[in-house]
């Protein structure tokens, strides 16, 4: 309760400062105030917090410095200018790790390779590569992908249309991919996607843990480390996330090592068994630790950034007819004359070389990135390209989210919806350098999973698209969550018809 009266008091001070005291005179960069820094407007401005910082760096032209209260050391580069994230994630990779802070920020995700840094990054990725781009984990996931559109996404889907139910469509998703994703890494399908949508331990614990991340972005670290002591406010909801995380996947690593002797990968293998089956590589010993950390890592990459993408990319073609229009008709282009306008699941096959689908998703990432913000922090002193100094143990922040609607960086109409912008003269997709769409990394550090994601959103996005209605509710809004990962805030209540009735 005392630390409760605590933060409302320091934010009442914040709002009275900031109220009292004029903005700065050249309108661009949040007023500074004595003692607590540029706090009192990030605190208006937290229940809206990805607009904020959209609006702050187009009137800075692309990056501010943060600057948070004296004591709470949180003072941050915030940039989305593509010449900072390339300078940052390529051309000077060596002098930009993810630091101490980050780490700790992160400290769920233990040594795996989101957390790793230089030579221990360097050999986890060269082992995540050749298990992820193996022929016999491809089979795998085109054959999980399949099993999970035809056998749990289609039925759940049907079943909503038919009974006229509303469904939370951001539920269905982020239980499509958490049971591939959970396929796909451990070998077995913990059958969240079924009709009688069952409680998920794995989904709260993750919520639980990102929404507590965010916030330890810009909470001081004195704070962080007295909930912690006290086990209490989001800290304790993020050692619970833990320990919940911690029994799950060490169930799946007991179990797995007692099922190798019988392993049959004719249909090709999951990461786990091949982590196994390795016992080492690269100069790591696969033991219990590693694997619980590798482990984590992906099934939460997985799970957050497909089901984010489906979600946000659904609701944008069901708001743009025409788009969806186009979806349709290109998908038609793969079936026989006689058979279009009716029900019909596309293979991967048929759907990989889709070019207008593929500029359909990669603008719904453009605007909607799944990870909307990611850090950094350099070795030694250094200039970035927009003349910006930076130093060792400061945070440099760079805005996925922002960059995606920068005039300056995706023209006067970047905040439209336009597949068009993705299709050259040519007809093919045309090519963006990943630092002016890092929506899966840039650099050496570009996402591994890149391929595996468009698989899998290609299966679910023309079987849903192709075959029925989607209709969202406009009664609930949908609109991005204060997170790590972009959820919508209420979810996305959706009636769903069918289309060739």
């Amino acid at each position: 309760m005392a630390l409760i009266i605590l933060e409302v008091f320091v934010a009442l001070c914040c709002f009275l400062l900031l109220f009292y005291c004029s903005r700065n005179t050249d309108g661009s960069s949040p007023k500074s105030f004595p003692v607590v820094g540029m706090m009192p407007e990030l605190l208006l401005n937290i229940h809206r917090i990805h607009d904020w910082c959209t609006e702050t760096l187009e009137r800075c032209k692309g990056t501010f410095v943060f600057q948070g209260p004296w004591f709470a050391k949180v003072n941050m580069l915030i940039t989305c200018d593509p010449a900072n994230i390339h300078y940052i994630m390529s051309s000077n990779f060596s002098n930009f790790g993810k630091g101490p802070e980050y780490k700790k920020i992160f400290e769920i995700l233990g040594d795996g390779i989101f957390n790793a840094d230089m030579d221990v990054w360097k050999k986890q990725r060269l082992v995540a590569h050749g298990f992820i781009k193996h022929q016999q984990f491809y089979k795998y996931l085109l054959r999980t992908t399949r099993d999970k559109v035809e056998k749990g996404l289609i039925p759940v889907i049907e079943h909503v249309a038919k009974q006229g139910l509303v469904v939370n469509l951001e539920d269905v998703f982020q239980r499509f991919t958490l049971d591939s994703v959970c396929i796909l890494v451990t070998g077995y399908d913990p059958g969240c996607l079924s009709l009688e949508f069952p409680q998920v331990l794995f989904f709260k614990a993750v919520d639980d843990a990102t929404e507590a991340i965010f916030y330890r972005h810009v909470r001081p670290e004195s704070f962080i480390k007295l909930q912690k002591w006290l086990n209490m406010g989001l800290e304790h909801k993020y050692r619970k996330a833990w320990e919940v995380l911690d029994d799950i996947i060490a169930k799946y690593i007991c179990q797995k090592r007692k099922e190798l002797n019988e392993l049959n990968d004719e249909d090709g293998v999951d990461l786990l068994t091949s982590y196994i089956s390795e016992e080492k590589s690269a100069g790591f010993t696969h033991d219990d630790k590693f694997l619980r950390d590798t482990i984590l890592n992906m099934m939460v990459a997985g799970r957050d950034t497909v089901s984010s993408a489906l979600t946000w990319s659904i609701w944008l073609v069901s708001r743009h007819p025409v788009v969806e229009n186009k979806i349709i008709e290109e998908l038609q282009s793969k079936i026989p004359v006689g058979e279009t306008k009716k029900r019909r699941l596309f293979n991967v096959e048929e759907v990989k070389d889709l070019v207008y689908l593929h500029a359909a998703l990669c603008e719904a990432l453009r605007l909607y990135p799944p990870i909307p913000f990611n850090h950094k922090e350099p070795l030694e002193h250094d200039v970035l390209p927009s003349g910006h100094p930076v130093h060792p143990n400061m945070k440099i922040l760079f805005n996925v989210f922002s960059m995606g609607r920068m005039k300056s960086v995706w023209g006067e109409d970047c905040l439209e919806f336009k597949p068009e912008r993705w299709i050259n003269e040519r007809g093919g997709i045309k090519h963006e350098p990943s630092y002016k769409f890092p929506s899966f990394g840039a650099g050496p550090r570009a996402c591994l999973g890149k391929d595996m994601a468009f698989v899998q959103m290609k299966a679910a996005v023309s079987a849903i698209v192709y075959n029925y209605r989607i209709h969202v509710l406009e009664e609930t809004p949908v609109v991005p969550a204060i997170s790590i990962v972009l959820h919508t805030k209420d979810g996305m209540m959706t009636r769903i018809s069918t289309r060739w009735d």
